[in-house]
Parts: structure tokens; sequence; C-alpha cells
């Protein structure tokens, strides 16, 4: 499995910026300790942190074919960016968006994201650990088969039908 760990803007000052709300760890602790999980899960770990949308957002258009999954932490772009969210969308990866405050108990600007809805999930809340959680769920994903979906569309047009004269009967 190949990985791609975005950061986004502002993580760069991790350590310094708001411990409070973000944690002590800066991000070369954060990337050292994905790799060393990675290592663990024989994926192969790209980490980059971006403070400039455009960026990001080449960075996920050219992922198609580099890399099977993506692990993103938009940061403030989570409420804003279409862009990033269409470009997810666009690639076909699967990712999982990581946030280290739990932004459902932040400010009610912060407590929306654009980005989670093209994700397989969002891990928010847990400082650090948010990002090896992440991680951890995406090699999960990667090594299961896909489960397939159980839509009205699937389903033969006779069970439909009996399923609407059972209803009519209860």
């Amino acid at each position: 499995m190949r990985l791609l760990v975005i950061h986004g803007p502002n993580l760069q000052l991790l350590g310094k910026r708001q411990p409070a709300i973000y944690g002590t760890a800066d991000l070369a602790t954060i990337n050292r300790d994905l790799k060393q999980l990675a290592m663990k899960h024989n994926v192969i770990l790209t980490t980059v942190q971006s403070n400039h949308e455009g960026q990001m957002v080449d960075l996920i258009g050219s992922a198609r074919g580099r890399y099977d999954a993506l692990l993103i932490n938009p940061a403030a772009y989570t409420h804003t960016s279409i862009a990033i969210r269409d470009a997810i969308e666009a690639s076909g990866l699967l990712t999982v968006e990581v946030h280290l405050s739990n932004i459902f108990a932040r400010e009610a600007f912060r407590q929306h994201s654009l980005i989670a809805p093209v994700c397989r999930g969002q891990v928010s809340g847990f400082g650090a650990l948010s990002y090896r959680l992440g991680l951890e769920a995406l090699v999960a994903l990667w090594t299961q088969p896909a489960p397939t979906p159980a839509t009205a569309s699937t389903t033969p047009r006779a069970s439909r039908k009996q399923m609407r004269t059972r209803r009519r009967r209860s």
C-alpha cells in the first residue's frame, strides 16, 4: 500500500501553537510515529505539509496511480475548500480525514466539514493519536474486501413487489 499524508495550513506550528487545543507533539514527531507505524504494516509512506490550497489540490490531483490511499488533515481548509473536496472526490483514493482537535466541540464555523462527505471516514479529537488511528483505519480498509452495497436498485423487481405487498398487508 502506498499512502500519501497531507498536513494542511499552520500544522508546521504544532507543538508551539495553542498546545491546549492541538497538543504538544510537533509535526516531526507525528511524521516519525506515522513512519514507524507504516513500516510495521509494510506501507510506503509519503508526508507533505502545505499552507497553500492550490498546492494541496495539485498533490491530490497527481496522486491517482501513484498512491493507493490518502490521509489528510485539511486544517482550516476543512471548512472552506470546495477545491480540495473536489480533488479528493476526483482522485478516487481511499481517504480518511483527521483532526487533532474535536471539530464538533469547537466554534460553530469549525463544526462543518466540506471534506468529510468524500472521505471514507473522519477521526478527530484524539490529538496526535488521530493520525495513527486514521492510518490504522486505512490499512484495515485496504486489506479487507470492499463491501457490496445493498441498495433498492440491486434488489430484483419481484422482491420489491413482494415487499410492497407485505407492507400493505401489515
